[in-house]
């Protein structure tokens, strides 16, 4: 369908694959090595197969599914397998899976024996719209999200839509939370058109311009020191209840879930200290409740969000930064925000909803 360069390295979007024997065949591998989850190999691993016409010329690498296993531990036991089918720097490490599974495998390689090739394939819509892309690897600490990670941009990613066909509508609803986000800081007629759209499967088109958003901002700003801090737009709060839940509710929130929440009360935050209007905050609110469960961030959890948000990696000198809405479609970040507006952000969700179900 189209490609994107990044940088150095390339978006493939709909081929099939077929640009991935090329561009082993020109890297000279040593080896070729498959990273999945358990459940991606058994379930997306038969269509990269497929697509690759039953190829089969490489070790598969397995790891247990889910944001909790994506930490140190679970690294070193790779790192360790890796070692011992005798991996040196020319290998080459295919990431196929969603967002722990790029977020870990990027990492992993870009770390093993100071760094080898990897590339992206993303199987799930949060990762082909915003983990795949850009350059970031990392796993957690502590439940803290992405504390421990570098910037290292894979040689290139493909994003095939028939994986999508694998997924769960909630999955799908996760992956539509970055989209939105995507639209809300950058591209106002973006945003109008997804609420005209179908969430349940989002048409490559769209997949494509979300993408080309991200990749405009990374790679003018491939370090994070500026204009990319926009991406995290709903990820300070975000990041926070994802964490909270992960620890706390045994049915943890998905990442899109957590980020619906985050727009929400940055979108607040827009209101009371950027220039987000009143309407548009109305608008945004009522957009994100009709397509996101309800749910209830218990008051008693919000003295740990608040140290949550202080661990966030995007703060300075011991201040919580955000970014925030000037109006939708335009964003400006490094914004600090009191502690009070903080916890009434949180209120302010939790009056969105009626007959809430009780969550965190």
């Amino acid at each position: 369908m189209a490609v994107l360069e990044s940088a150095g390295s390339t978006i493939h979007f709909e081929t099939h694959l077929a640009p991935l024997m090329p561009i082993i065949e020109k890297g000279k591998y040593s080896k070729v090595f498959v990273f999945a989850d358990a459940n991606t190999s058994e379930i997306c691993l038969p269509v990269f197969r497929e697509m690759l016409d039953d190829f089969s010329d490489f070790d598969l690498i397995e790891t247990d599914p889910g944001e909790e296993n994506k930490n140190i531990d679970f690294c070193i036991g790779i790192w360790k397998t890796l070692l011992d089918f005798e991996a040196d720097r020319k290998c080459l490490m295919i990431n196929l899976g969603g967002g722990v599974i790029t977020d870990m495998g990027g990492f992993i390689a870009s770390t093993y024996k100071r760094g080898i090739h990897f590339i992206n394939i993303p199987t799930t819509l949060l990762a082909q719209v915003d983990a795949s892309v850009g350059g970031k690897t990392g796993i957690d600490i502590d439940n803290v999200k992405n504390m421990v990670g570098t910037f290292t941009l894979p040689q290139a990613v493909f994003i095939e839509t028939a994986f999508l066909k694998t997924l769960p509508e909630r999955e799908l609803l996760s992956g539509f939370a970055e989209m939105i986000k995507h639209g809300l800081i950058a591209d106002k007629d973006y945003y109008q058109a997804l609420k005209n759209s179908n969430y349940k499967f989002p048409d490559a088109q769209a997949i494509f311009r979300s993408v080309e958003i991200k990749n405009e901002v990374v790679t003018t700003d491939p370090h994070e020191q500026n204009l990319r801090k926009i991406l995290n737009f709903g990820h300070t709060i975000g990041h926070a209840v994802e964490s909270y839940a992960l620890s706390n509710n045994p049915m943890p929130l998905t990442h899109g879930e957590a980020i619906a929440i985050g727009m929400i009360c940055e979108a607040f935050l827009s209101n009371r200290n950027s220039n987000l209007t009143e309407a548009e905050l109305k608008d945004i609110t009522s957009y994100i409740t009709s397509l996101y469960p309800a749910y209830t961030i218990a008051t008693e959890s919000f003295d740990d969000l608040i140290t949550l948000m202080q661990s966030d990696k995007k703060n300075e000198h011991g201040q919580v930064m955000f970014s925030l809405l000037e109006s939708i479609g335009h964003c400006e970040y490094n914004c600090v925000v009191s502690v009070k507006d903080i916890k009434d952000s949180l209120t302010y969700f939790n009056s969105c909803y009626t007959n809430n179900t009780q969550g965190g």
